[in-house]
């Protein structure tokens, strides 16, 4: 049971932070538009590879900083504005991406990987976010710094990257054809998540101040 729980908080953990439109997934989309599904999908498993050592040393900083209680609480402050900020962006900003209709083109798997890797590289945002999700986690006793937990959460994490990248990819191509009714919807979806972790993690500090 303690496995299943602590693989889905890694799914959950990793699902908005890879829905906020970036580097990552408007590229992978962009190639699934143009090149199709395969090389799309070799593209985000090259990513993977690298952002899952990103998440392994998000943990390692999370483990270090939560030996010390002043700069956890200065964290949950920063992860407060960062996840409000969210929030507001997918809730009243975020409009739905527009893609050109084109031709497929025909392009290495193989290069794909490895150009999935380097953009992956280039964008450090999993690092902080995996920090403070940690961490803020960790506070709640959701999360333990025990190797074998934190195997299982890496595992659930890289598992919502995974399907975040790849309903990313779905919903674009949908959004192309105007044929999708729950792309419409995701902003919410995901905004209403934001902010569930805002309120609680605001509730932390609150409670903080006040005991």
């Amino acid at each position: 049971m303690r496995f299943f729980f602590l693989l889905l908080t890694g799914f959950i953990t990793a699902f908005p932070g890879i829905m906020l439109p970036g580097l990552i997934n408007m590229t992978a989309a962009k190639i699934n538009l143009k090149e199709g599904s395969k090389n799309a999908i070799s593209f985000v498993f090259g990513a993977l590879l690298v952002i899952t050592f990103q998440i392994s040393i998000a943990i390692f900083f999370a483990r270090v900083i939560n030996a010390r209680p002043e700069v956890v609480v200065l964290l949950r402050e920063i992860g407060f504005g960062v996840f409000t900020a969210l929030t507001i962006y997918f809730l009243f900003i975020a409009k739905k991406p527009k893609f050109k209709k084109t031709k497929i083109k025909k392009k290495s798997k193989k290069n794909r990987f490895f150009f999935g890797m380097l953009l992956a590289a280039l964008n450090l945002f999993p690092i902080p976010f995996f920090v403070f999700a940690t961490i803020a986690l960790a506070s709640y006793n959701l999360l333990s710094f025990e190797i074998n937990s934190l195997f299982v959460f890496i595992l659930g994490a890289i598992l919502g990257t995974f399907t975040g990248l790849y309903l990313y990819m779905v919903f674009m191509k949908k959004m192309e054809t105007k044929t999708d009714k729950l792309s419409k919807n995701m902003n919410l979806i995901i905004g209403t998540i934001t902010a569930v972790v805002a309120f609680i993690t605001l509730m932390n500090i609150v409670d903080y101040y006040w005991s």
